[in-house]
C-alpha cells in the first residue's frame, strides 16, 4: 500500500525550514530553499498544514518564519520560533498573534548554536501561560543528563527526530524510558522525522533501504504512543550533501504504522491537536 494512493484532508508537515536568501543571515543559507521552492514540495506531499520552524542561521530573528506563516496563512500554518529569556510580554503576543505555538532549542550541537541549556527553564515559565510547547533537538544522552530539569518543567515537550536514540541499542539507552514515560503522562511529543540523523546506513542509495535500520524505532514509537507522536519532513534537509526525496519519508511513515487510520491521526489529528489547527469536520476513512 502506498500512502500516495489515500487521502487526507488536513495532512501537516510538523517539521521544515524556510530561508529567504535576500534577508541577512548569520552564516549561509542554502539554495532553493525558499517558501516558493517549498510548496512544490507540498504539493507533491500533498499535505496542506505545515509547521515552519526556525532555522539556525537567523537566530532569535523570526521575521522570515513569521513571514511564511503569514503566505501561507494561519489557518494552516504555525511556527516554531528560537527566543532568548529577556523577549519582553509584547513581543511574546505578538509572536502568538503570528502563529508561533513554540520555542525550539537546537543544541544537540553547540556549534552556532543561538541558545544554551541555561535558557530552557526561564523560557518555559514565559510561555507556559501562551500554551506553548518547548522543542528539543537534543541527543540521547543529553536529554538523559537533563533529565531533572525535564521533569520540572511546566509546559509540554517535543523531542525532534524520535529523540535522536541509537537505532541499535535504543530500548537499552535510559534516555528511552524516560521519554516513554513523558509520552505516557501526556507531558511530551515525538516527531517522526530526520531519519537519516538516526541511521547508521548513509553508504546506501538514497531509497527507503537507507532508512531501514531506523524502523524498529520508529515503530517502537508507533507502539507506545501513536496519540503523541507528528511527522515533519525536515525539508530543506541542511544537514544532507544531497537532499533526499521527500516522499519516501511519507511512504516510510505509512510502513512504520502499517495502518491508514494511524497514519491519518499522525498527519492530522496529532498536529491539529498540538499546535492549535481547527479541527476538521469528521469524513470516511481514507479512500483507496
Amino acid at each position: 500500500m502506498s500512502v500516495f494512493s489515500l487521502t487526507y484532508p488536513g495532512a501537516c508537515d510538523s517539521h521544515l525550514h524556510v530561508f529567504d536568501a535576500a534577508y541577512r543571515a548569520g552564516s549561509p543559507v542554502p539554495e532553493q530553499a525558499e517558501l516558493a521552492h517549498y510548496k512544490q514540495v507540498q504539493q507533491a506531499l500533498g499535505t496542506t498544514r505545515a509547521v515552519i520552524v526556525q532555522p539556525r542561521p537567523y537566530g532569535t530573528d523570526n521575521t522570515v518564519t513569521l513571514a511564511a506563516i503569514a503566505a501561507l496563512g494561519i489557518s494552516n500554518a504555525r511556527g516554531i520560533a528560537v527566543l532568548h529569556p529577556d523577549v519582553s510580554d509584547a513581543q511574546l503576543q505578538a509572536l502568538h498573534a503570528g502563529g508561533i505555538r513554540g520555542v525550539r532549542f537546537s543544541l544537540y550541537t553547540a556549534a552556532h548554536a543561538a541558545v544554551s541549556f541555561d535558557m530552557v527553564e526561564p523560557l518555559a515559565h514565559r510561555i507556559h501561560s501562551l500554551g506553548w510547547h518547548l522543542q528539543l533537538h537534543w541527543t540521547a544522552d543529553q536529554i538523559l543528563a537533563h533529565e531533572a530539569l525535564l521533569r520540572r518543567l511546566p509546559c509540554p515537550l517535543v523531542f525532534d527526530h524520535m529523540a535522536r536514540l541509537p537505532v541499535r541499542s535504543f530500548r537499552q539507552h535510559k534516555a528511552f524510558a524516560l521519554v516513554r514515560e513523558l509520552l505516557a503522562r501526556g507531558r511530551a511529543w515525538v516527531k517522526l522525522s530526520g531519519p537519516y540523523l538516526c541511521s547508521e546506513q548513509s553508504d546506501i542509495a538514497n531509497s527507503k533501504a537507507r532508512y531501514a535500520d531506523v524502523a524498529p524505532l520508529a515503530q517502537a514509537w508507533v507502539a507506545e504512543a501513536a496519540q503523541r507522536l507528528v511527522w515533519g519532513s525536515d525539508w530543506p534537509h541542511t544537514t544532507e550533501p544531497h537532499a533526499p526525496d521527500e516522499k519516501v519519508f511519507l511512504q516510510l511513515l505509512y510502513d512504520w504504522t502499517g495502518d491508514d487510520k494511524l497514519c491519518r491521526q499522525i498527519l492530522v489529528d496529532n498536529p491539529a491537536h498540538l499546535y492549535g489547527f481547527a479541527p476538521l469536520p469528521l469524513s470516511p476513512s481514507p479512500s483507496v
